[in-house]
């Protein structure tokens, strides 16, 4: 039986290839591809050019109709690798609003999240180094 998925696979010129190992990859490979730029400060402070996204970090989106616009991230859904911005709500027919879902790559962090344990071991670690 041939594998669905290759940690091996290095890259291909074909879009339908690059699809396909989206599409294929595993959920810790997605958090990995759920990553944002961080803003000018954070990036001198952790000497580091992008973080995987967190619900709970402050952006800014960059991209879009939403352009410009700041929030929290509500929600991350590796599964269609989109993110739910507070203030990027689209309102419905009915009057009801809903969340616009939002790329990753699209948006810019302004704040990490260090409430949790893991998050803060992660980012003392890129401090130190």
């Amino acid at each position: 039986m041939k594998n669905k998925f290759s940690e091996k696979w290095k890259s291909s010129k074909q879009a339908r290839k690059q699809r396909k190992y989206v599409f294929n990859a595993p959920l810790n490979t997605r958090q990995k591809m759920m990553s944002a730029h961080l803003s000018e400060e954070l990036i001198k402070k952790y000497k580091r050019r992008n973080v995987p996204v967190r619900k709970g970090d402050k952006v800014v989106i960059m991209v879009g109709q939403f352009k410009g616009k700041q929030g929290k991230i509500n929600k991350v859904n590796l599964k269609k690798l989109r993110i739910y911005v507070d203030g990027a709500e689209m309102i419905k027919k009915d009057g009801t609003k809903s969340f616009y879902p939002i790329h990753a790559s699209n948006v810019m962090i302004k704040e990490l999240n260090i409430e949790d344990k893991e998050r803060k071991k992660s980012v003392e670690r890129l401090i130190q180094k």
